[in-house]
């Protein structure tokens, strides 16, 4: 349960949304088994509508995980699009690679091994969305090194932005995740105030902020 919506509107949403299939449906089933964290289902759609409607073609990914999002953004954007996305975890990364290479995917998806802290700095280009979906703890630097890195017109997405609920209410705070709480309660202020940004944050999946660069 995400404590951000009532169970049973989670539960319908996903069920009326239709099943990815082949390569898309085996990751997700293998997340599960694996306990590796991806995007919500309803999160997922969300961000295909938004790609597809805005004509985003080049994504900035801060956590690739099992790399389910970076090929989930290729499909949205077309043979023409582009992801840069940004790993540490040396376990997941040749899982990553395997799926980047199931996809076909190798030419639009630029896999970088590394602190994003560190990565982020070394990048030059410019992109059109930028998804944060990396160590909560760290949403504030990330956006520190690459709000340049975004496009006047572009989005920036930042996902897991309730966190279980506990961003909105201390009575769901645990106390060992008291300081991701406070760090991500900063980092939300920042970007809804910030003069560059407009910023909506939305109550679907573990919570999404969406901000659209001026």
């Amino acid at each position: 349960m995400s404590n951000i919506t009532l169970p049973y509107i989670d539960e319908y949403i996903r069920k009326v949304l239709p099943e990815n299939k082949g390569l898309l449906r085996e990751m997700e089933i293998y997340a599960e088994e694996n306990h590796v964290p991806i995007v919500h289902k309803e999160v997922a759609t969300l961000l295909q509508v938004l790609i597809k409607s805005t004509n985003v073609k080049s994504v900035l990914e801060v956590g690739t995980a099992i790399a389910y999002s970076s090929i989930l953004f290729c499909e949205a954007m077309g043979k023409d699009g582009h992801v840069t996305t940004i790993e540490r975890n040396n376990n997941i990364i040749p899982v990553a690679k395997e799926n980047i290479k199931k996809a076909d995917k190798t030419e639009n998806i630029k896999l970088i091994e590394g602190d994003a802290k560190i990565a982020l700095k070394d990048l030059k280009d410019q992109y059109d969305l930028i998804f944060l979906d990396g160590a909560k703890a760290h949403y504030k630097e990330f956006f520190d090194n690459c709000i340049n890195l975004l496009k006047p017109g572009g989005i920036l997405i930042s996902d897991n932005i309730l966190y279980k609920g506990m961003i909105a209410t201390d009575e769901l705070v645990v106390r060992r995740n008291r300081t991701i709480v406070n760090r991500m309660r900063k980092y939300l202020m920042d970007i809804c105030n910030h003069p560059q940004l407009e910023t909506s944050i939305i109550p679907i999946g573990d919570g999404l902020s969406i901000s659209y660069k001026k």
